[in-house]
């Protein structure tokens, strides 16, 4: 069995899907920094100075006691984080466009097959009704 797991492991399929995830895993923290650190204060700025990450719908208040420590925290819907993941989804689905497009580029078309030509017998038998005449 452990045979049967090494052989399994170490087919190529197995290691390029690994190096695929890694690959994506990386890729995403790249976009996610674009979204946050480039893509939303760019929106933000245009839209008049929103910073859609901190936009949440309050729907509990912190409940904090006397001496300024919160006993109870916020309850709220952070719809502005939602709104990142949204345009960081946008971002993914058309770099992911982009990546598979240049790849099929690459690919070589393929060639339509030649045309088969008649079976040895099919050659015989036109021979034997040809004698035939």
């Amino acid at each position: 069995m452990l045979k049967e797991f090494k052989n399994f492991i170490m087919t190529g399929n197995v290691i390029e899907f690994a190096v695929a995830v890694i690959m994506a895993g990386a890729l995403g923290q790249v976009i996610n920094g674009f979204v946050n650190n480039v893509a939303m204060p760019f929106v933000g700025h245009f839209a008049g100075g929103i910073d859609f990450a901190a936009k949440k719908l309050v729907l509990d208040e912190a409940v904090v006691d006397a001496a300024g420590v919160v006993t109870k925290p916020e309850n709220a819907i952070m719809y502005g984080s939602w709104i990142n993941t949204i345009i960081n989804l946008i971002i993914v689905g058309f770099i992911m466009f982009i990546i598979v497009k240049a790849y099929n580029k690459t690919k070589k078309p393929v060639k339509p097959a030649a045309p088969a030509g008649p079976t040895d017998n099919e050659l015989l038998m036109e021979i034997r009704d040809a004698l035939k005449k």
